[in-house]
């Protein structure tokens, strides 16, 4: 085996560990909109007590499930780029690597959805 593969291979496997660190912020970052999200209308409620003044609330309540499906979305983020970081992780051992944007795929359409979730909320409470 050559050494130069060795160093090769170590870079191959440093790349996917960033790319692995990534999808954590990725997840964290989802995970903190989702309980902004959910913490929001508690927010406003309590500003209002402290202003004095009466706000009319939604009595619906669409961003606690919506933050929740959020927070759940970037777990589900944190557990899928583990597995997938220990796929690539074999792949790059055999000398085999086989792309897949599976889950790109599915974060990307998650927080689209969410996001159209928002958009819908935000216009029936204004």
């Amino acid at each position: 085996m050559d050494p130069n593969d060795n160093i090769k291979n170590a870079a191959n496997h440093l790349a996917n560990e960033r790319t692995l660190l990534a999808w954590v912020r990725t997840g964290i970052g989802i995970m903190a909109f989702g309980f902004v999200v959910v913490k929001f209308s508690f927010f406003i409620r309590e500003i209002s007590l402290v202003l004095g003044k009466s706000v009319p609330l939604p009595q619906y309540g669409y961003s606690a499930p919506i933050g929740m499906l959020l927070v759940a979305a970037g777990a589900l983020c944190l557990l899928l780029s583990m597995f997938r970081y220990h796929r690539v992780a074999k792949q790059i051992d055999k000398g085999a690597y086989h792309y897949s944007p599976a889950l790109l795929f599915v974060i990307v359409t998650f927080v689209f959805l969410a996001g159209v979730a928002l958009i819908i909320y935000l216009v029936k409470t204004t």
